[in-house]
């Protein structure tokens, strides 16, 4: 077994160079995945159906998907498309000046308006094995956190617009690779300072279980900057398109803390791990540090309106 391990490390230092390569080539490609044939896979998931069937685009929201293309000044509108998805914000995918474009989903709650609200009544939301009671009054606040204006939508729309234009998918993907490559680095480094190269297989071994558990903790801060910058930037540029999409960006981001912190309460200790009392998102796990604020992101939007930057 020894004998074996060792002709395999052999091996692996020989053709090191064209092992990584290949390596983060692959990672890169499986990130990228969904994001190249958004048709066959990210819609496919996020797809809404109804009655057995995939539910379609209302003429209303396919209005409000190509004021904000036109609004955002694309060059080849053509290159994104809409389709109807579950949830209850939008969501995207794809890289627009790939042959497949860019896919977002718009959720059947910017259907509602205040004085007409059956795109979030006719739905039945389960929360702990029970129906919402729309009627209620934890049920009436919910309801409203969900309503949002023609404002609010097109900022939603306009932030994943934004995300996916200035290439967000394309600098999450590269993170994976970037830190695998950065295994390397730290083996080939830590090796050179202890002189280690010569050095026993066994002393060698756990140098490389310490370079694995470098890259391991420079993925996840790495991943959690990008993610962040990639938010903070989409949510800009959306905001800055008009002083309009900048309200509309305070209200949505406003409805989002309201809507976490009515299902904090009514999901009782679930809810509480999952939201924040301010209804931000804890972690999903110890190796994840946080997700971008809420908060932080409509009090980034409000400063762009106090410095009438928009």
């Amino acid at each position: 077994m020894a004998s074996r391990f060792l002709k395999y490390s052999a091996l692996l230092q020989k053709y090191r160079t064209p092992v990584l390569v290949a390596t983060c080539g692959g990672v890169f490609a499986a990130n990228m995945f969904y994001h190249v044939f958004p048709d066959i896979s990210y819609r496919k998931l996020y797809q809404a159906w109804h009655k057995g069937e995939p539910a379609e685009l209302s003429d209303k929201l396919e209005d409000v998907f190509q004021q904000v293309l036109k609004d955002y000044g694309l060059s080849s509108p053509k290159n994104f498309s809409a389709f109807a998805s579950f949830g209850f914000h939008p969501v995207g995918a794809g890289v627009p000046w790939l042959p497949a474009g860019a896919q977002i989903g718009i959720p059947a709650n910017f259907n509602s308006t205040v004085d007409d609200p059956s795109g979030i009544t006719n739905r039945t939301i389960f929360i702990n094995g029970k129906a919402v009671d729309w009627s209620s009054d934890t049920g009436a606040v919910l309801k409203d956190a969900l309503v949002l204006s023609l404002e609010a939508q097109k900022f939603a729309v306009a932030r994943e617009v934004a995300r996916l234009q200035s290439g967000g998918p394309i600098l999450s993907a590269v993170v994976a690779p970037f830190c695998l490559s950065g295994v390397w680095v730290y083996s080939v480094v830590l090796k050179q300072m202890f002189g280690l190269h010569t050095g026993p297989p066994l002393i060698r071994g756990v140098v490389n279980v310490v370079a694995l558990g470098l890259g391991a903790v420079s993925y996840f801060l790495t991943s959690d900057a990008v993610k962040q910058w990639v938010d903070l930037s989409s949510d800009r540029l959306a905001a800055g398109m008009s002083h309009d999409y900048a309200k509309g960006g305070v209200e949505f981001y406003d409805k989002i803390l309201s809507r976490n912190q009515t299902l904090r309460s009514l999901m009782g200790q679930k809810g509480e791990n999952m939201y924040a009392p301010s209804g931000n998102l804890f972690p999903a796990n110890l190796l994840q540090l946080k997700h971008t604020p809420y908060t932080s992101r409509r009090d980034k939007i409000l400063t762009l309106l106090k410095e009438e930057k928009v």
